[in-house]
């Protein structure tokens, strides 16, 4: 019997070698190289419209939509027809804003988050919302039992909503034109697989080919479908990097699973705005919406404590405003320590370097610990100031003015920098009562402020802690 033959790929981005090595030639990662078998060059046809896929077609069969990708040959611009697309709403106020307005009909939609964050929770709440429409649910990791019981704990019991505990792509396939359902959730892309292809599922090759096989059926129906997606311990989606490409949208759901709180923040989105955030409560009966964070993640704030200060930072088309939390303490070893929650740590050095150089203020025998209530994650460089100034309060333990609101960004040269959309910030500012708000010079020329909004405008780094220290 022949040997059969075998190729090392790159679980992170599917580069392909014939012989091991400890770093990918292609991502130059380190042991991502695993052994598979070469598939075999003769495939088990895909008859797409049909009933029956990978083999005969059986009666009943969907009808395949002449140009699912567009038309069978080239056409100019100005030939080209554009169908009114529509968006359907999921029910939940918060999950329809980080989709851009609902979800729109012939997407695929990856949702990656952590192990028990709460991905099955957030489609099963689908259910509860899609009155009048059919939601096929594909379990791969749980049995009908099981998401029954979650679904009767959050007092789910659409008519409408059909489970379908199934691994094998061909199988859900031919579900999916059966049934036609307007919603279909996959839980989980890396369970699935396609049985002409030889390597395990969760791989590279089965989960872009299965991704590839979902995405034909989704936009030849059409109808709108959800892929569950794990993530590794780096924090980023398992799998090939090519399935982020191969979806509409990329969701990441976010939070603490020892906090109530989660985050869904979209980082691609062909059908709206990216980095755009909705924020739910986790609870025993299921998924809440939060209709106004940042009065929740302010909720707790101390007031007459050094190094708390408020920030406004932009998640998308939403202003939010959260409290940053900063200590500074003698350096218990010889080396500080720079540790940072919800906020880059290499960013945070880059601050105190600042801090250093233009301000005189020493932390090279002090501990620097840095922390964004309500575990949100802050990656916008609008929020720089309010760390800088938090910092600051927490080394000369001169508490903030706790109605001051802070937005700017900080230049390396101590100055601080104009950020975007102003004017929907500070309306953000004066709603949640506060009576000043610290911006950066550039963004003063012309404003109009919210009435009862003192606004103070500061140039440099200098001027701002002169202000608030």
């Amino acid at each position: 019997m022949a040997k059969a033959k075998t190729q090392y790929v790159c679980q992170d981005c599917g580069h392909t070698t014939p012989r091991w090595a400890g770093q990918c030639s292609g991502c130059k990662e380190w042991n991502t190289l695993v052994e598979e078998a070469v598939p075999s060059t003769v495939k088990a046809p895909v008859m797409r419209g049909s009933r029956s896929v990978g083999g005969d077609g059986g009666s009943g069969s969907a009808p395949r939509m002449s140009g699912a990708y567009g038309s069978t040959r080239p056409q100019r611009l100005r030939d080209v027809t554009v169908a009114e697309r529509h968006r359907l709403p999921t029910g939940l106020a918060e999950f329809d804003r980080v989709l851009g307005g609902g979800a729109m009909v012939g997407s695929l939609t990856l949702v990656a988050g952590d192990p028990g964050i709460g991905k099955s929770t957030l489609m099963t709440e689908l259910g509860r919302g899609l009155d009048g429409h059919s939601l096929l649910y594909v379990t791969g990791e749980e049995s009908a039992q099981q998401v029954k019981l979650r679904a009767q704990r959050m007092g789910i019991d659409p008519d409408g909503l059909f489970l379908f505990p199934e691994t094998n792509v061909e199988a859900i396939l031919a579900a999916a034109y059966d049934l036609q359902p307007d919603v279909m959730v996959v839980d989980s892309i890396q369970t699935v697989y396609r049985p002409d292809l030889t390597s395990a599922p969760g791989s590279v090759a089965q989960v872009r080919e299965s991704t590839a096989a979902l995405l034909d059926v989704t936009k030849t129906l059409p109808t709108t479908t959800f892929l569950i997606g794990h993530v590794t311990k780096q924090g980023s989606i398992a799998g090939p990097r090519v399935l982020e490409h191969m979806v509409d949208t990329v969701l990441h759901f976010e939070g603490d699973r020892h906090h109530a709180y989660r985050i869904l923040r979209a980082v691609k989105n062909r059908f709206g705005a990216a980095n755009e955030l909705g924020v739910f409560e986790m609870r025993e009966g299921g998924l809440k919406e939060v209709g106004n964070p940042s009065a929740l993640f302010l909720s707790e704030r101390q007031f007459g404590t050094s190094g708390s200060a408020v920030v406004c930072a932009l998640e998308g088309t939403r202003p939010l405003m959260v409290e940053v939390q900063a200590l500074v303490t003698g350096a218990s070893y010889g080396t500080p320590q720079r540790t940072a929650t919800g906020f880059d740590s290499k960013r945070l050095q880059l601050l105190l370097a600042v801090l250093e150089k233009r301000e005189g203020l020493r932390f090279s025998q002090t501990d620097v610990f840095l922390n964004v209530a309500g575990g949100v994650r802050l990656e916008e460089p609008a929020v720089d100031l309010g760390v800088a100034l938090a910092v600051a309060s927490s080394l000369k333990d001169v508490p903030l003015d706790s109605g001051t609101a802070i937005v700017g960004e900080l230049g390396l040269g101590g100055e601080v920098r104009a950020v975007s959309r102003i004017e929907t910030r500070l309306a953000e500012v004066r709603q949640l009562g506060f009576e000043r708000a610290m911006i950066p010079k550039a963004n003063a020329k012309g404003l109009k402020a919210p009435k009862g909004l003192e606004v103070l405008p500061v140039r440099r780094l200098a001027e701002a802690l002169d202000l608030v220290c």
